[in-house]
């Protein structure tokens, strides 16, 4: 949900692959345990020797993607596919029917009408084409739990299950891997429908038992937490077999592993 800021690019070691190989024909299938850096705002830090990269669809050049592929990273394209956020270039795309409330705490972010499949389906595509085209191996689609917020919509966990696997289909269907996120209530349906989870603060909501069913089934579990100290959240996440780290909420560079 962070607000799109200008983002500078720092220069990126050369160091020896850290992560394996994707495999020879579709998608990108991470496995538990794999180090992760997160930042969608601020000047980007691409010298962190992690093996996966977390980077804004649209203010991450695809010349960092190419560098960081290169160097043996693999990289994830966060993409708001729940919400209409007003300072993103395509904003104009969204029919005004499917516009509801605000997010409160994030301005400029609208809930959307998840009901409307046909009428969210071209702007996702051009949205994931985008991902894909700066050669990005995933995608994370935010804001995919709607139905439990005050969206402005009579929306239920039926439509919010049917709407996650439109977006996992349409993501597979591009050869890209794809994470649920957050959405905790609904994980352990949705998990064969995704390759890897992405979520914010499990251990303070005490909701991270939820998730185990990723990372029982080899599938990553990138996890922050943004109030805790380490100490608070570490052992536990580790016990899970979590890539766990405590990050601001801004998603800067800034970043304290387990």
């Amino acid at each position: 949900m962070p607000g799109e800021q200008p983002s500078g690019y720092g220069q990126l070691q050369s160091r020896p692959p850290v992560s394996s190989p994707p495999p020879a024909s579709g998608w990108w299938r991470p496995r538990a345990g794999m180090s992760w850096q997160w930042q969608l705002t601020g000047t980007l830090d691409t010298s962190i020797n992690v093996e996966v990269f977390d980077l804004d669809a649209f203010t991450t050049p695809a010349a960092t993607v190419s560098s960081l592929k290169a160097a043996g990273r693999h990289t994830i394209c966060y993409v708001n596919v729940g919400a209409k956020e007003d300072f993103r270039p395509d904003a104009g795309t969204f029919p005004s029917s499917v516009v509801g409330k605000d997010l409160e705490g994030w301005p400029g972010e609208k809930w959307l009408d998840i009901r409307r499949w046909d009428l969210l389906e071209p702007v996702l595509t051009e949205r994931f084409k985008t991902c894909k085209s700066k050669g990005f191996d995933a995608v994370e689609p935010d804001n995919v739990d709607g139905y439990s917020n005050q969206s402005g919509f009579p929306l239920s966990a039926d439509d919010q299950l049917a709407y996650n696997r439109h977006v996992a289909d349409l993501a597979h269907r591009m050869n890209l891997a794809v994470g649920l996120k957050n959405d905790v209530e609904q994980a352990a349906t949705l998990a064969p429908a995704f390759d890897f989870a992405v979520n914010e603060e499990c251990t303070r909501y005490k909701e991270c038992d939820e998730l185990r069913v990723f990372t029982a089934s080899g599938k990553p579990v990138f996890h922050v937490e943004y109030d805790l100290d380490t100490g608070q959240f570490c052992a536990s996440a580790k016990a899970l077999g979590f890539s766990s780290m405590k990050k601001k909420q801004s998603l800067d560079a800034w970043r304290q592993p387990c």
